[in-house]
C-alpha cells in the first residue's frame, strides 16, 4: 500500500498482507493476542492478526483462540484502516461489531500506523 492509494483501490487481502509492516511494537507493549476479522459484503473474507513478542503476523482464515473478533463490511473495514471512517462512529452506527476484549479493540488502532 502506498500513499497514492485510497480505500476504494485496496482489497482486504492487500490490507492484511501489509498489516505487519505497519505494526508499531512500542505501542503494543506486552500485548499477546489474536484478533479475528469476519468481513462481509463484496470483498468478504476471514482474516487474523497475531500480536506476540513485539511482532505482528497476519493471514487468511480464522486464528486460533481469538481474544477479539471484529465484524464489518469489508469496504467499511478498509475505510477504517485508511482513516476515512472513524471506528468509534462505525461501532455506534452498527457498521463495526466487536466480540471479545473491548480493551484490545480500543488499543488495536494505536498499534498500527495508517497506510
Amino acid at each position: 500500500m502506498t500513499d497514492q492509494l485510497n480505500a476504494d483501490q485496496v482489497t482486504p487481502d492487500q490490507v492484511f498482507e501489509q498489516m505487519p509492516n505497519y505494526f508499531q511494537p512500542d505501542k503494543a507493549g506486552n500485548t499477546n493476542a489474536t484478533i479475528n476479522f469476519d468481513l462481509s459484503g463484496a470483498n468478504a473474507g476471514k482474516y487474523w492478526i497475531k500480536i506476540a513478542d513485539a511482532t505482528a503476523t497476519s493471514g487468511k482464515g480464522e486464528g486460533e483462540n481469538p481474544n477479539l473478533t471484529l465484524m464489518a463490511d469489508a469496504n467499511d473495514f478498509v475505510k477504517i484502516i485508511f482513516g476515512q471512517l472513524d471506528p468509534t462512529a462505525a461501532f455506534m452506527q452498527g457498521k463495526l461489531k466487536i466480540k471479545g476484549d473491548m480493551g484490545l479493540a480500543l488499543k488495536f488502532q494505536s498499534m498500527f500506523k495508517r497506510p
